[in-house]
């Protein structure tokens, strides 16, 4: 499968090594000609106001505005520029997940934190300045929460997560969004349990701040 990856700023190698682990050709998405014949769509973590300005002064905002009917996968701050509707501030968005999030809303960089999901699919969860998701619309599924709030949702074929799943050496949310191809399993850590993940940096006791009303 060919995946672009938008590289107009924020963590996009980081996905670009994880696919080419599970056999997937990566392009590399920086003007309109980028999306052509493209299989499935990766949106990074970064800073999402940078990235709308940056999508709008490549031509690209505009042609991102439907959903596509490719498999894609929103990270941090991807999930931030596909949300419905995005407060913390209020920010332009391409709507393609009915969900509300709040920018930073677990926190500042020094909040960041390693964390796992709640039974019965426990993951590692790397957290970095991370959205919250406040709302989840009817037709939203909630595929991982963390202590009962949602951090992974899927609408069709559009996952968002507020982590950062390039960040650990277990593939597994790449390779659900977009399977893996024949012998990429040896070279891959996609059946690895959280166990068997080597050590991240995190906090002694990483924990999730309590979101407080804005005045």
């Amino acid at each position: 499968m060919r995946v672009g990856v938008l590289a107009l700023q924020g963590a996009h190698r980081p996905h670009v090594a994880t696919l080419e682990r599970l056999g997937h050709r990566c392009s590399l998405v920086r003007a309109p000609a980028d999306l052509r014949d493209i299989e499935g769509l990766v949106l990074p973590g970064g800073e999402s106001t940078t990235m709308l300005t940056l999508l709008r002064a490549r031509g690209l905002l505009d042609m991102l505005r439907e959903p596509p009917l490719i498999p894609v996968l929103a990270t941090c701050a991807g999930l931030i520029l596909v949300a419905a509707v995005v407060t913390g501030p209020r920010q332009t968005s391409l709507g393609w997940l009915d969900v509300e999030v709040a920018r930073n809303g677990y926190g500042s960089q020094l909040d960041s934190a390693v964390v796992e999901s709640d039974p019965p699919d426990p993951r590692r969860l790397v957290l970095i300045r991370a959205p919250r998701i406040t709302r989840v619309g009817p037709e939203v599924s909630v595929e991982l929460r963390h202590r009962g709030e949602p951090m992974l949702v899927r609408q069709g074929r559009c996952y968002g997560a507020t982590f950062h799943p390039e960040l650990t050496a277990d593939s597994w949310l790449h390779r659900r969004v977009f399977g893996a191809l024949d012998g990429a399993r040896a070279a891959d850590h996609g059946d690895a349990t959280p166990d068997a993940l080597p050590a991240l940096p995190s906090p002694a006791a990483p924990r999730l701040p309590v979101l407080s009303p804005r005045r």
